[in-house]
């Protein structure tokens, strides 16, 4: 799954504070995310992250990647 920062996903789960809407903002081994309702921050393992998004709503790509 191509990730990049400032990517905002949607979760399969909600979060407690009910939103199901995260921004990437470290991408690696590991993915660190934070969610748009309440700034929580959450660092989950790629692979656990990676079977917990359900689709990928707006995409935050470089200027110099097309």
């Amino acid at each position: 799954m191509e990730l990049y920062l400032g990517d905002i996903v949607q979760t399969k789960k909600n979060h407690p504070c009910g939103s199901d809407q995260w921004e990437i903002i470290r991408v690696g081994m590991d993915i660190r995310i934070r969610c748009l309702g309440c700034d929580r921050v959450v660092m989950l393992p790629r692979r656990k992250f990676e079977s917990s998004v359900k689709k990928i709503i707006q995409r935050k790509m470089d200027s110099d990647e097309k």
